[in-house]
């Protein structure tokens, strides 16, 4: 803009060089607008790398419908945190994300196949809405359980030490219910704080597999407690 507006105040310059200042104007004019669109127009590497990350997760999803275990493992760890997040927001109970996360991938697995295009992520996060839903659903039976139970549980927790220490170890005794695989999954995963990936990876098997067993053993656990 400087040299324009040099230019522009001596004509004479161009002419001594037999170049008509108009026309040099007008062409400089429009290089300028030609620069101001490329500062303006979206990067071409930020449109590459979304096109990149679309065709990995396209990758990702068409190898879970594979029955490829690589493939789940890193469509779990892409979208863990997000939906750990999503549910904790809702809950504000960690435990709860947990198990709601977990549940939210064995259908995943269960329910890859029906995935026909489109925004991946508003297909997983219909599907983890639908399992809060169910999960408030649940709590609201439970909590009209605990009414009408109230009676009985007062009179627990006013018993003797003993029964206080019985009440404690009230969870051993029905973990002790389950069987030796399901107790041994439960224990890892909320212990030794390994991820499902690596609880597959220490018993070599599918993650879909260690998921769907580690829910199922919560579900049973959970019904053991509550009845």
């Amino acid at each position: 803009m400087i040299i324009f507006s040099q230019i522009s105040k001596n004509p004479a310059f161009l002419e001594e060089k037999g170049k008509n200042p108009r026309d040099f104007r007008e062409k400089f004019k429009f290089l300028v607008k030609v620069a101001i669109k490329q500062v303006l127009k979206p990067s071409n590497r930020v449109q590459k790398a979304k096109m990149a990350e679309k065709e990995k997760l396209n990758e990702l999803i068409k190898g879970c419908k594979e029955l490829s275990d690589e493939s789940f493992a890193e469509l779990v760890d892409l979208y863990a945190d997000r939906c750990y997040g999503y549910f904790y927001r809702l809950t504000g109970n960690r435990e709860i994300s947990n198990d709601l996360v977990s549940e939210l991938f064995v259908k995943l697995v269960k329910k890859i196949g029906s995935y026909k295009g489109g925004n991946f992520d508003s297909w997983l996060f219909k599907i983890a809405s639908n399992i809060f839903y169910d999960y408030l659903r649940h709590k609201q039976r439970y909590e009209k359980l605990l009414d009408s139970k109230k009676e009985e549980l007062e009179l627990s927790s006013s018993g003797s030490e003993d029964g206080k220490a019985e009440k404690m170890d009230k969870l051993q005794v029905h973990l002790e219910k389950l069987d030796v695989e399901t107790r041994e999954l439960i224990m890892l995963r909320y212990y030794s704080q390994a991820s499902f990936k690596e609880i597959a990876a220490m018993r070599k098997e599918p993650i879909g597999t260690t998921l769907s067993k580690i829910h199922r053993g919560l579900k049973k656990l959970r019904e053991l407690m509550e009845g």
